[in-house]
């Protein structure tokens, strides 16, 4: 099939700038502010109307110009007019190299691993795909989903596993959203309405709160723990000073402390708000950290084998050890946010960037420089005391 020239070059297909370039017979460069460049043809197919009842109109995707030639841009751009012209709609009758949802949405997953927090995170978010959108539409070329195939994948976990169908939701976006970029997709993604409410109907999720153990109760708690001799019950004993999460103890590295300047620095890769976070370090602290040199491991909470940090379950199973039914690790940080507001009476930002939650709107965390560091020592101070120091403080 020959195609015809146009008034593109391949110098100009890789040098033009943003907007929608004519090659002419209804083929266009299109070139996206971030510099991706996708071929499209505009196509009325005969015989075929709208819903106004004009001639059906429509922009096809060619794919992507890093893949598809001006060459062969152009030759299927002359295929899908031949097509048009006999009243055949090119979306149902073009012989196209058009990947499949699960092909673009394996290629997403590859060219983000770099941005994972961490190879868990990477592989949930693949994982959430591959039991949820795989076995409906993986195999389903990605230029012919819409609502109701998305629909297909969300109808059954919206209300029951509503929190995964979210997640789900915008993970299917994500692919259409990237196979759109390349110049397989046209149009609206059709997950926007869906998730705006228009579709599946809003469901009310009641938070989870972690069980918390009283802040009455953690004095006696925390004597119990210090005379026990096992790693879990030191990681423990850190985790309830700190009010941290069990992430961000269990992998801390002795590089990451400034004894010095009596500071611990976690860094952005392992904190939920994707950002460093400095946490002051008490004398109780510094108490349970220092005799810990003496093992030279690259982690601060040694586990069993040799240079890995502590598991994960590791504390959890240490308080049921202790009989302590209905408590979870996390639940500590609840604990020391009761006692702050009950107890220490501080503002609520002081201890809120204590937990490393983040305060006010994007505007007010952007003129808001300081992290409050030395009200957040005395806060943790305070906090430290009372724990270790018997329940007669409280």
């Amino acid at each position: 099939m020959a195609a015809l020239a146009g008034k593109l070059t391949k110098k100009l297909v890789e040098n033009l700038g943003p907007g929608r370039h004519g090659d002419g017979n209804g083929l266009y460069l299109v070139v996206d502010p971030g510099g991706a460049r996708r071929w499209i043809v505009r196509v009325t197919v005969k015989g075929q109307k709208n819903r106004k009842g004009a001639p059906l109109r429509t922009d096809f995707g060619l794919g992507g110009a890093d893949v598809v030639t001006l060459h062969q841009a152009r030759d299927r751009a002359l295929e899908y007019r031949r097509m048009s012209k006999q009243g055949l709609n090119p979306r149902f009758n073009a012989a196209r190299d058009i990947p499949t949802f699960e092909e673009i949405a394996q290629q997403v997953h590859i060219d983000r691993m770099p941005t994972w927090k961490n190879v868990k995170h990477g592989q949930q978010w693949i994982n959430t795909l591959r039991d949820y959108a795989f076995p409906k539409i993986g195999r389903m070329p990605i230029d012919s989903i819409e609502q109701p195939e998305v629909l297909m994948c969300l109808s059954p976990i919206w209300t029951d596993k509503h929190e995964t169908a979210r997640r789900l939701a915008q993970r299917i976006k994500i692919v259409l959203d990237v196979a759109k970029s390349k110049g397989f997709r046209s149009g609206e993604n059709p997950v926007t309405a869906i998730k705006d409410g228009q579709i599946l109907p809003k469901v009310k999720v009641k938070p989870k709160h972690h069980k918390a153990m009283k802040w009455q109760e953690v004095p006696a708690f925390f004597a119990d723990l210090k005379s026990r001799d096992a790693m879990a019950a030191k990681a423990l004993m850190f985790t309830c000073l700190t009010g941290s999460r069990t992430g961000e103890v269990l992998g801390m590295c002795w590089d990451e402390l400034d004894f010095a300047a009596r500071l611990w620095t976690c860094p952005a890769v392992r904190m939920k708000t994707g950002d460093d976070h400095r946490v002051p370090l008490s004398d109780e602290m510094l108490a349970i950290l220092e005799p810990l040199k003496a093992m030279q491991s690259e982690y601060v909470f040694e586990g069993q084998k040799r240079h890995k940090p502590l598991s994960n379950m590791a504390m959890l199973m240490l308080l049921r050890r202790m009989g302590v039914e209905g408590v979870t690790v996390h639940g500590f940080r609840s604990t020391f946010r009761d006692w702050a507001s009950e107890v220490a009476n501080v503002p609520r930002e002081v201890a809120e960037m204590s937990l490393a939650h983040k305060v006010g709107s994007g505007v007010e965390r952007a003129y808001a420089r300081s992290d409050l560091i030395e009200r957040r020592r005395e806060l943790l101070g305070g906090w430290n005391v009372y724990v270790s120091g018997g329940a007669e403080k409280a």
